[in-house]
């Protein structure tokens, strides 16, 4: 019984179109430089200095003080509440925080959804500073508050007593960049006008909305890699989807990438780049998840090729020129958009040392490549998928999409998921009726405006969240949490959208798609009481053996939620965010529905330990140590996706002194 409030290229590598494919051999100076030294793909220390830990998001730690033999030992060394924490029941918006506590400059720093930066003690969680941006409490862009908290980075040799040396950086949804100095909280006067950067100076349509800067910037090198998030659902023609590359020191502007042409740009938009990024700092690329063009679910004014849309695609980190690219969904019309970091990874496949990246998706595939040059590692084919059913004008469909045969999908979506019995029953065939009522032929069946509209399995709130894929470099093991969530979406015409307009939830309900022919709506295939129509479990944790792609283990993660109980955990959760790996052979996770953190053995999936949070910690955990102790971080802040269930609790177990 699950009160989601949901209810609430083409196969080849491909240059940048309209551009030269860059020189691949760089010069010699460049070349004797990076010989010289070499950057690592994995620190040589242990390091959480960024959203995903490292800039290659394997969310790995070398720490093993805390390990499979006394995990169970673990306590609340400290906890800190921010006080930025809202339901919505009042004048405030809700807020949704799933900021990754980052570790630097021997401190902890967060950032909240009420848009305040604050710094710890990451001993005892005692506040050093904090900076309030005074930002704007409107929920611009977004159904709430948001924040996925700061960006780390320091001078190649700082200089002591020397100002912003060391700087963190924060942004907001009315689009202003913060930068600090780490050690006081001051704003850093060099950076844009006198530490702020307003980012909105570079959106081509700012009546639309501003560029929302939920999530952190990518830090690379002296570089600041910066996407933002906007309005899902709302626009045909909408922001286009730029990434910046700004000076990390001074907030100029450095370099562009845009996924699409500026022709494509005057009849859609969007195709940006709302999550974190990786980085291969040795090869000089910067990995970039592309999101899905707009209208998200109507592709009647975009029936080109779009290839660099719904993509994997590798950047030149000096100049912004695309190396490769991947797509990995041909004319996006089910918002599939890319929504997590890929995962670097050097894995041996039949005695073949390779440099690779596995990039996890919505749809429950993960996708892996040569991180150098975007060839498959595994077969990767292009198969035959459903067309329209006549009833949706102006679409063209993709006669094809790309399918991974290794790993092999984390969800069986060939056919409609199974109805829970029990659900049915409870709803005396209320999901039997819905199911009869849903149009599927299998994965990537298109939205229609017959009947209830298309099973879509999973959609925009299934497969794999932003939270992305852990990895452990030394048994070679990858980590994905996935969810299992059965949506259906619906195309109405703009008379009959008019009509049974309702509104929305939080990325659930109707929505206009302005410009298009059609509005939508997309819903949970929920029964009357709340339940989910389809079997569980509803969430699961995968771990794959990397030199073959095989499944290693999976098993039900968390438990869901009704009325204040728990569900058996052999159902299963919904799960928001993602998972940290480390040396002691630990995989630590929230993400789930009854907001407990967990520890799972790395081998053997066996949950080792559990407590009990102040909300869903929808947000990467953190690893560090500190004067010789090991400490795990979560931020417990909720998001309405799960449950009407927020909080504003940092909490940091230890093992006991």
């Amino acid at each position: 019984m699950v009160p989601f409030t949901l209810s609430t290229l083409l196969l080849a590598p491909l240059p940048l179109l309209g551009q030269e494919t860059p020189d691949t051999e760089p010069d010699t100076e460049d070349s004797s430089a990076m010989s010289a030294a070499p950057i690592p793909l994995v620190p040589e220390g242990a390091v959480w200095d960024s959203f995903h830990g490292q800039l290659n998001a394997q969310k790995y730690s070398p720490l093993d003080q805390i390990n499979v033999d006394n995990v169970g030992e673990l306590v609340k060394a400290w906890e800190f509440h921010t006080g930025d924490v809202s339901d919505g029941s009042g004048d405030t918006a809700p807020t949704v925080w799933s900021a990754t506590p980052v570790f630097a400059n021997d401190t902890v720093y967060i950032g909240t959804p009420m848009y305040r930066v604050f710094a710890l003690d990451p001993a005892t969680g005692e506040e050093r500073w904090r900076f309030d941006t005074n930002s704007s409490q409107e929920t611009l862009t977004q159904p709430a508050l948001k924040s996925r908290g700061v960006a780390y980075w320091e001078a190649d040799d700082p200089v002591d007593g020397s100002v912003c040396e060391k700087i963190i950086y924060f942004g907001t949804m009315d689009a202003q960049l913060f930068a600090l100095d780490a050690d006081s909280g001051e704003l850093c006067e060099g950076f844009a006008d006198g530490g702020v950067l307003n980012v909105n100076e570079w959106n081509n349509m700012p009546e639309n909305w501003p560029l929302s800067l939920l999530q952190p910037p990518t830090v690379v090198g002296d570089r600041l890699i910066l996407g933002w998030a906007g309005k899902d659902w709302e626009e045909s023609i909408a922001p286009a989807g730029t990434v910046f590359s700004i000076n990390a020191r001074t907030g100029e502007l450095e370099w562009t990438f845009e996924a699409l042409t500026q022709e494509m740009r005057e009849r859609s938009g969007t195709a940006n780049v709302w999550t974190h990024m990786a980085a291969d700092e040795e090869l000089g690329l910067v990995y970039l998840p592309v999101a899905s063009p707009s209208p998200n679910f109507w592709g009647g004014n975009r029936t080109e090729e779009v290839p660099l849309a719904t993509s994997t695609t590798a950047l030149d980190i000096d100049t912004g020129e695309v190396v490769w690219s991947r797509q990995w969904v041909h004319h996006d019309i089910w918002d599939y958009d890319i929504n997590a970091a890929p995962t670097l990874m050097d894995i041996t496949v039949d005695g073949e040392e390779i440099p690779a990246l596995m990039q996890a998706t919505k749809m429950g595939f993960l996708f892996v490549v040569n991180r150098e040059t975007g060839e498959d590692v595994w077969p990767i084919e292009e198969r035959e998928v459903p067309g329209g059913d006549g009833n949706v004008e102006g679409e063209v469909y993709s006669p094809t999409q790309p399918f991974p045969t290794v790993p092999a999908p984390l969800l069986d979506q060939s056919e409609k998921p199974k109805i829970w019995k029990l659900a049915d029953m409870a709803s005396f065939g209320q999901c039997s009726a819905l199911w009869d009522d849903l149009w599927y032929k299998g994965m990537y069946t298109p939205p229609t405006t017959q009947g209830e509209g298309t099973l879509a399995y999973p959609d925009s709130a299934g497969g794999v969240q932003w939270g992305g894929v852990a990895f452990d470099p030394v048994s070679q093991t990858a980590v994905v949490n996935t969810s299992h969530i059965v949506q259906y979406i619906k195309l109405f015409n703009r008379e009959d959208f008019e009509e049974y307009d309702t509104g929305s939830g939080y990325e659930s309900g109707y929505s206009p798609q302005e410009g298009a022919p059609y509005g939508m709506r997309l819903e949970v295939a929920l029964n009357w009481l709340g339940m989910p129509c389809w079997e569980p479990p509803f969430g699961e944790l995968v771990a794959l053996d990397m030199t073959t792609g095989d499944v290693k283990w999976r098993r039900p993660v968390g438990a869901s939620q009704q009325f204040g109980f728990f569900m058996p955990e052999s159902w299963g959760s919904p799960t928001i965010g993602g998972p940290a790996v480390t040396a002691g052979g630990l995989i630590f996770i929230g993400a789930s529905m009854d907001a407990k953190v967990r520890a799972y053995s790395l081998e053997t999936g066996e949950q080792l330990w559990k407590d009990q949070a102040q909300a869903p910690v929808v947000s990467n955990p953190s690893v560090y140590e500190y004067q010789g102790r090991q400490y795990v971080a979560f931020v417990a802040g909720g998001n309405t996706i799960l449950k009407d269930h927020v909080g504003d609790q940092v909490v940091v177990y230890a093992l006991p002194e």
